[in-house]
């Protein structure tokens, strides 16, 4: 790069370490690139327009024919490429999707299968094997990570998703009432944007306010999945200003109920939502939840991924995502 030149930005992709639990023994998935000659994780660069959320599992089931649900985030690894640019690799923890993913599956698009030229071999390996077979050292880094999840019964969770709805109209430039005021065109594309993070997560109940603006950023997702949703007054702004114990005893139940759930909700509500996700958290997790309005964005995520353990649900990663819209 010459100098005064603009910085290069990374190239972005993503991965997932697939694991599951044979005989007692962890194992993950690694694949063998024949361009390279290397052992690797699972993954690739994002399509144009793409999330990282959704180029997980999509890179995943084109290399190695597995449909995967992910789990919680491992470390994103960042290096040199050939051409002397940077790449950003995010990766999560995954399981294989089940038959009681289905609804989440039929929300994604098809998957092409990547040829014997890009992938030539896929296997299933102990953790002490992928070890010795990762030919990048650095690749061995969300490795210990997943251990430790492991080590500490976290690697089987769901997710509780706090979506924020998408743009809507102006107050001032709407006729009618507060609950039917409308999303835009960008609000609609954002609905639309939503459907593959959530995909990705395996979400199969979708609760929300039954004011307009929430219930059509949520709708697209429902319709893919062929899900129906479950409208809730308590989750309106107006409901929430009169009772916000209401909401809160809501998302504690969400909380417990060892769903994968989205809810959507209206920013005035986000407060006493992300309060209750706090109690949940130890503190670096809390420290990471948003804490300034308006703590998320229209048509922006929050992942909340929950272990149960003896005491209760414990929120053990956050994650968020303002997809691309169109």
């Amino acid at each position: 790069m010459t100098s005064g030149s603009p910085r290069q930005r990374p190239v972005e992709a993503a991965g997932a370490l697939v694991w599951r639990e044979r005989r007692g023994v962890l194992e993950v998935v690694v694949v063998h690139r024949p361009k390279y000659d290397d052992w690797s994780w699972p993954k690739g660069k994002l399509d144009p327009g793409e999330g990282v959320a959704a180029a997980a599992v999509r890179e995943v089931e084109e290399e190695t024919g597995l449909a995967i649900v992910l789990g919680a985030p491992l470390p994103t690894l960042r290096y040199r490429t050939g051409d002397g640019g940077t790449k950003r690799v995010q990766y999560w923890s995954a399981r294989v999707a089940r038959k009681s993913d289905a609804p989440a599956l039929a929300a994604r698009p098809p998957v092409s299968p990547a040829g014997d030229d890009e992938i030539d071999a896929v296997r299933w390996v102990s953790v002490d094997k992928a070890r010795r077979m990762l030919t990048r050292a650095t690749d061995v880094e969300p490795l210990e990570a997943l251990l430790a999840l492991h080590a500490k019964q976290r690697l089987m969770t769901d997710v509780l998703v706090i979506a924020r709805h998408g743009r809507a109209k102006r107050r001032s430039a709407w006729k009618g009432g507060e609950t039917d005021r409308p999303l835009t065109g960008t609000g609609r594309a954002q609905a639309r944007a939503l459907v593959p993070v959530l995909a990705a997560f395996g979400v199969l109940d979708v609760v929300t306010s039954r004011w307009e603006r929430c219930a059509a950023t949520i709708q697209p997702y429902a319709d893919a999945a062929g899900l129906v949703p479950g409208a809730r007054a308590y989750l309106t702004e107006a409901e929430h200003e009169r009772s916000p114990s209401r909401v809160a005893g809501g998302v504690h139940r969400l909380l417990e109920r060892r769903r994968d759930v989205v809810l959507c909700t209206h920013r005035p509500v986000l407060p006493t939502v992300l309060d209750v996700l706090g109690q949940h958290s130890p503190r670096p997790v809390a420290d990471a939840l948003p804490g300034a309005d308006p703590y998320l964005k229209t048509g922006e995520v929050l992942v909340a991924h929950v272990a149960h353990t003896a005491q209760g649900p414990r929120v053990i990663a956050v994650e968020q995502h303002r997809p691309p819209a169109e």
